[in-house]
This record gives structure tokens, C-alpha cells and sequence, in this order.
């Protein structure tokens, strides 16, 4: 990926989207840092760099790994304009083999067809996983847990930011490798 569209949304991110204090955290936990990534990846330009490293860092790691992925997504709401960033990057660079993009509910809608995972995802399916920020992990492995119920293949996970707290060595030892675009270390020093 290029160094520029890189450097340039690690600005982004700084200027919208991190915050110090103190902060109670989605999981409970008290932290000095907070990352509000929905500002970043709802702002046009941000959501187009992110579709371009994010495209970038995704496809290769499954180039590396020999992989292959049908889709792309994670549980909604801080995934969903990450993943379908990321979707569109694919299908302007392979318009031929390029990822579907899917959301998944926190429960199941109570009418309609009931579905937990919607958009362009099926049974076996095999997909990227996508967090916008991962502090313990429990979020991640709540949409996996859905993805592998609903029969996906979960390859790795990509986050946009890694906080250093936890998350990454959680999905590990679930077998889910982590490929984050920022850790804590690398936006803030």
C-alpha cells in the first residue's frame, strides 16, 4: 500500500477520531484513549482511504497466504461502512473476483425473514472479518460466532484499529489471525 494513503488516514484518524481522557469502554474497561472510528469511515475521503489501505492490507495477506474470500463484513454498525469501503476498492481493482460485502445484526430481526447476517453472504462463505476497533475482542468474536453459525469460514480478522488491550491475542486463541491497519502503538507512538 502505498505510504501516502496510509499516512494520510493515520491523520484522519487523529484528527477525528481519537480522543484522550478517561473513557468507559464498551467492554466496561476504563481507558485513557478513546477511538471513535464511525467519524473517520463515514467521512467520504476517510472511507476512501480506508477502502484503499484496507483493500491493499487484505488482499495481500490472502495473496501471501495463498486464501481466497467470498465476502467481507462484521457486526454493524462500526463495520459496515469499513467493509463495504474495503468491497468496492476490491471491485474497482478485480472487477472480476471482487468481495461481496455483508452485515451482521447484534440478534436476529423479530420479523421478515429473521436473518442475523445480511447482505451478500451465504453458507460457506469463506470471509474477512471486520472490526473497527478491537479492545478485548468480544464484538469480533460475537460476528464470528454468527458467521460460523450461519456456515462462513472465518479466514483472519481486519481491524482498522488495534488498541493494544487485549483483543488481538482473544481472537488468536481462537484461531483468527488479526490484521490490523493501526495499533495504538503505531497511531499515537
Amino acid at each position: 500500500m502505498p505510504e501516502k494513503i496510509r499516512e494520510e488516514l493515520k491523520q484522519l484518524l487523529l484528527e477525528k477520531s481519537v480522543r484522550t481522557g478517561e473513557f468507559t469502554l464498551a467492554s466496561g474497561k476504563k481507558s485513557d484513549l478513546y477511538v471513535d472510528c464511525r467519524v473517520t469511515s463515514f467521512d467520504s475521503r476517510g472511507a476512501r482511504l480506508i477502502g484503499e489501505a484496507g483493500w491493499a492490507a487484505v488482499h495481500d495477506k490472502l495473496v501471501a497466504e495463498g486464501l481466497s474470500a467470498d465476502a467481507i463484513g462484521g457486526m454493524t454498525l462500526g463495520a459496515d461502512p469499513i467493509s463495504l469501503s474495503i468491497g468496492i476498492q476490491s471491485a474497482r481493482q478485480q472487477p472480476d473476483d471482487f468481495l461481496q460485502v455483508f452485515t451482521v445484526r447484534k440478534e436476529a430481526k423479530g420479523y421478515g425473514t429473521g436473518k442475523r447476517i445480511e447482505g451478500n453472504f451465504t453458507a460457506g462463505h469463506s470471509v474477512v472479518v471486520v472490526d473497527d476497533v478491537i479492545t478485548t475482542g468480544g464484538s469480533t468474536i460475537k460476528a464470528i460466532e454468527a458467521i460460523e453459525a450461519e456456515g462462513g469460514r472465518v479466514l483472519f480478522a481486519f481491524v482498522l484499529v488495534d488498541r493494544e488491550e487485549g483483543g488481538r491475542q482473544a481472537l488468536e486463541a481462537r484461531g483468527i489471525d488479526v490484521l490490523p491497519l493501526f495499533t495504538r502503538t503505531s497511531l499515537l507512538g
